[in-house]
């Protein structure tokens, strides 16, 4: 006892250590975890519908002459269809006599600048090349398609931007109805799939015909549209580095290449034999397993700061060039990558391994110095993610001059997407494309896929028009646009709709056309250009084209509020160490997500704005009712086609129970968020309101559109997983209320148990909650059934506290969690001897009752719920917490270690509590590292609902947080040195001798 009194201090030492360690580990979450938020200047949108007006005449003419030149042709055919379109005679081609429609080329204009003339009774398109001509054709065209007047000023037209990209649109993409599943969220996007065969010749040849037609049907459509470039996916496919040792004698990769480049060469030159210049994109690294090998050979691995590396490189593109001479470059991007990207069958594959500046410069180096030799360009993504000034690079002005500040060629365009981040609304314009003096291209999508995919009225062209005026503005080197007509997200997970193929396209094409006219006049009305495109696309009656404008003209605001939480979205918010997107709630496309992180997250940010935010949704529901009752209102016999009518208000049918689902459950969400923030009794009647208003619409939106491919349900897995743990949060917080009356009752026992024959396993669990170092000399005097009590309460306790924790719904945390206890505990009993077991259960197990006692406080407030709400968003409690658990759970091996010294000495107590403590992360690191690192992570988040569902679908959980895959094999091995040393240690003491004994 004399000893134990003058080592008195040494209790509080520890007690300081441990709490000085938690509060580190306390830190570090907070520095992880940290909660930022800032305003942000989100562009403005007021759109208007164009006042109703007559359909002007075409003008009467009744041929068209056309130098020889298969551009022109091509633009006359377009001309005359235009006519047809208009229920008038079409002009022949060729015709010179009577009313002429004549195409004069003369010096003085050029690139595609055109007039349009006075002739007689006719008109004069004049240019000083095939391109004018082209593109005043296909301006008179549209002119007559859309009903507008053909003006013939003799004033010249040019395009404001010179370089007018398109993607591929729906050409290769596959139209199979077994295909699209609502769970497929794969990226890839290569268009040669069908045609692809696994042995020679390689290439389905009818396949090649049927893509082929859908080619030359996208270019003629998009040279009407006022695009004279297209991005097609491909590069390696292509390639057999010859003059290169990559691929082995009759290695397959070679002869497939050749069979590629044979049938696709000619498929592709369509476009610039009718002047549309082609781009090839790729990823970066692109990779097969034999150009893997030979790189890993012959330079010693993917090292992309090495230009030997990019040496193999230049050959391949080179070689690219040297096979299709009109590819006019090359497209890059480096920002994504991997498996989710990857054509199923292929074992073409890409990394993201271009990380740094150095290694971005070595590659457009070397890429740019083959376009010099073959007079091609390199157009270079600057869309990355990640970490460092790469990872910044689309965000950061002074990331973007740090890695490409000094790169001066004038073969390299940057292109960037207009938006500061993906294609999201609810965000500021992308300010990197004010800065450094390259060639730019701006980046817009017309079928967002974060917006519906298409499914949803969605017109862009004022925003459109807010981005380009403000970049072409501020930066004179802003050179183009590069509009996704049909690119991006998941192609099988999202609706039936193909351009120019399948579904609705027409909806989105919108975006296509009115963005190709603001590439040629960033003046233009888009009000103007929506009525346009309405006239071309549905009808020719005024009224009915009215009504088409005034419901685009609502259809921003019934999607920014609708699938937006406004008082979330208009801010910058950094949280969980990312920077998470203005949408969020819904993870990502069509995933509403159930997640404490996010809807914590959202909640918290507008948390004195949850009645506006609620009240969104109302706005969103009611416009998209009033853009229904607007179509519905038109009389279906001015309609050019009553399939579109049907389409049109089928899918505005679908954005009512689409948006009132919606709206439904971010009442539910929002509200139980706010119950579980203050407790408020009207919050807590507000969710569950709102949670049955929701299950009814969502049942009722499944039943629905579930089975419907052109205008698929919304993905509510994880919504309803959510919705169940927090339906459990007030039985939980009951249940955590009375097993702490519980241990505390039982703590209470024990402490006034002054007679300590009964009940000893009380009593010893009360000190070693208390004072542990006691326990050896406090005179306990255990029956079998107290030496029984004292590892079953504790055991007992652990159990259903973490259940509490997890809702009794997620085994996968409670086998880790209590598989770690079990473990720990077995072994360091079976090591015990020749010290007391009691005594180790009485100290381990009082110190868990203590740990649970703590995890218990935070659970009976409002149960599991809050315990996570409070993690994610109140950093004062969650250091507070995290320092004293963790402080705790150190204590266990502490208090282990002292019960075993007394009797058997110091060195040998540490081997066996080194050896115990190692046995969890041994063999539950073995597990993970069996199981997968992304499969487990995947289980404990499907049942835990923490973090969005929908990263593991998508990404993967380790890839979006960037978590090593080496991490299991690190903790397995971190266990067996654990143990080892233990071991060691253990066998090198000589046992004490108790005194108890």
């Amino acid at each position: 006892m004399r000893a134990d009194h003058r080592g008195w201090w040494r209790v509080p030492v520890v007690v300081a250590v441990l709490l000085g360690l938690g509060g580190v580990v306390a830190w570090q979450v907070n520095d992880a975890l940290g909660l930022s938020v800032r305003d942000v200047d989100v562009p403005a949108e007021h759109l208007t519908a164009a006042p109703p007006r007559a359909m002007a005449p075409p003008p009467a003419v009744t041929g068209i002459v056309v130098p020889e030149d298969r551009r022109a042709r091509k633009a006359a055919e377009a001309v005359a269809d235009a006519y047809v379109t208009r229920g008038v005679p079409a002009p022949a081609i060729g015709t010179a006599t009577g009313a002429v429609l004549r195409v004069r080329i003369e010096p003085g204009l050029t690139g595609e600048a055109y007039r349009i003339e006075p002739a007689g009774a006719g008109l004069d398109v004049v240019a000083g090349t095939g391109g004018g001509a082209a593109a005043g054709l296909y301006a008179i065209a549209d002119r007559v398609r859309s009903g507008g007047a053909v003006v013939a000023d003799g004033r010249t037209t040019a395009p404001r931007l010179g370089l007018r990209l398109t993607d591929l649109g729906g050409v290769g993409l596959s139209d199979d109805p077994a295909r699209y599943r609502t769970d497929d969220y794969s990226l890839n996007s290569d268009v040669v799939g069908d045609a692809i065969l696994p042995g020679a010749p390689y290439v389905d040849a009818a396949a090649v015909g049927r893509i082929a037609e859908q080619f030359r049907a996208h270019v003629d459509h998009s040279l009407a549209l006022g695009y004279n470039a297209v991005v097609i996916p491909g590069f390696l496919e292509y390639v057999t580095f010859r003059g290169l040792d990559v691929y082995p004698d009759g290695d397959r990769h070679v002869a497939r290449a050749e069979a590629m480049a044979a049938a696709f060469g000619p498929v592709w030159r369509y476009a610039d034999d009718l002047g549309m210049r082609v781009f090839l994109s790729t990823d970066m690294l692109a990779l097969s397993p034999p150009l893997r090998s030979y790189v890993e050979r012959t330079v010693g691995g993917l090292d992309t700061e090495d230009p030997r590396l990019w040496q193999v490189y230049q050959a391949g593109l080179a070689e690219l060039f040297d096979r299709m001479p009109f590819v006019a470059g090359l497209m890059v991007r480096i920002g994504e990558g991997g498996a989710v990207y990857q054509l199923p069958g292929w074992d073409y594959t890409s990394e993201i391994a271009v990380t740094t500046p150095a290694a971005v410069r070595a590659m457009l180096r070397a890429f740019l110095a083959v376009a010099r030799d073959t007079g091609t360009e390199v157009i270079f993504r600057s869309w990355s993610v990640g970490i460092g000034a790469v990872g910044a690079l689309h965000t950061s002005r002074d990331a973007y001059l740090e890695v490409l500040g000094d790169l001066r060629d004038d073969r390299l365009i940057v292109s960037t997407k207009y938006s500061l981040g993906d294609f999201y609304s609810h965000l500021p314009l992308n300010d990197t494309l004010l800065v450094g003096d390259h060639r730019r291209i701006v980046e817009f999508q017309s079928r967002r896929e974060f917006e519906g995919l298409g499914a949803l009225p969605n017109d862009l062209g004022v925003l459109h028009q807010l981005a380009l005026r403000r970049f072409l503005a501020g930066n004179p080197h802003v050179a183009g646009v590069w509009t996704w007509a049909q690119g991006g997200g998941p192609l099988l997970a999202g609706p039936r709709s193909l351009t120019l193929r399948v579904g609705f396209w027409e909806l989105y094409d919108l975006n296509t056309y009115v963005t190709g006219r603001l590439a040629w006049d960033p003046d233009l009305d888009p009000a103007l250009a929506t009525a346009d495109w309405a006239r071309r696309t549905f009808s020719d009656d005024p009224a009915t084209v009215a009504a088409i404008g005034e419901a685009m003209a609502l259809s921003r605001e019934a999607v920014t509020t609708g699938l937006y939480i406004g008082p979330y979205a208009d801010k910058a918010v950094r949280a969980l160490g990312l920077e998470p997107p203005p949408m969020m709630w819904i993870f990502e496309w069509d995933i509403p997500t159930g997640d404490s992180a996010a809807l914590g997250t959202i909640y918290q940010v507008g948390r004195d704005r949850v009645d506006e935010a609620v009240r969104e949704g109302d706005t969103a529901v009611r416009d998209a009712r009033r853009m229904r009752d607007l179509v519905a209102g038109t009389d279906p016999a001015t309609w050019r086609d009553p399939l579109l009518h049907r389409r049109f208000l089928d899918t505005l049918d679908y954005q009512v129970d689409l948006f009132t689902t919606l709206g439904a459950y971010r009442t539910t969400v929002l509200r139980h968020a706010q119950w579980l923030d203050t407790g408020s009794a009207a919050a807590r009647d507000a969710w569950h309101a709102a949670a049955d208003r929701y299950a009814e619409a969502s049942a009722g939106h499944v039943r629905r559109y579930g089975d419907d491919l052109d205008l698929p349900a919304f993905n509510l897995t994880a919504a309803d997983l959510g919705l169940e743990r927090a339906d459990r949060d007030e039985a939980m917080a009951w249940l955590a209320r009375g097993l702490l009356a519980a241990i505390l009752a039982i703590f209470a026992v024990g402490a006034l148990s002054r007679e300590v024959r009964r009940p000893v396993a009380l009593r010893a669990l009360w000190l070693g909650a208390t004072r542990p170092w006691r326990l050896a000399t406090a005179g306990l005097v255990p029956t079998r059934l107290d030496r029984v009590l004292v590892w079953v309460v504790p055991a007992v306790a652990v159990v259903l506290s973490r259940s509490v924790l997890t809702w009794f719904a997620a085994p996968a945390h409670l086998v880790v969690v209590l598989g770690a206890w079990l473990l720990f505990s077995l072994v360091l009993r079976s090591l015990v001897r020749p010290a007391d077991p009691f005594v180790l259960a009485a100290a381990v197990g009082g110190l868990a009752l203590l740990r649970t006692v703590l995890l218990l406080a935070a659970l009976a407030l409002r149960g599991p719920g809050h315990y996570w709400f409070d993690f994610w968003t109140d950093p004062t409690a969650r250091s507070l917490y995290v320092t004293v658990a963790f402080a705790a759970f150190l204590g266990v091996f502490v208090v282990a270690y002292r019960a075993l010294r007394t009797g058997m000495g110091g060195r040998a107590a540490a081997g066996r509590v080194l050896i115990a403590a190692g046995a969890p992360p041994l063999v539950l690191g073995g597990l993970v590292a069996v199981l997968g690192l992304e499969r487990a992570l995947t289980m404990w988040n499907d049942q835990l609902a923490l973090l969005p569902w929908g990263l593991s679908r998508i990404l993967g959980i380790t890839v979006h947080l960037e978590i090593p895959a080496v991490l299991p094999a690190v903790v397995t091995a971190a266990g067996a040195a654990f143990v080892l040393a233990g071991v060691l240690i253990r066998f090198r003491s000589t046992p004490a001798v108790s005194a108890a004994r």
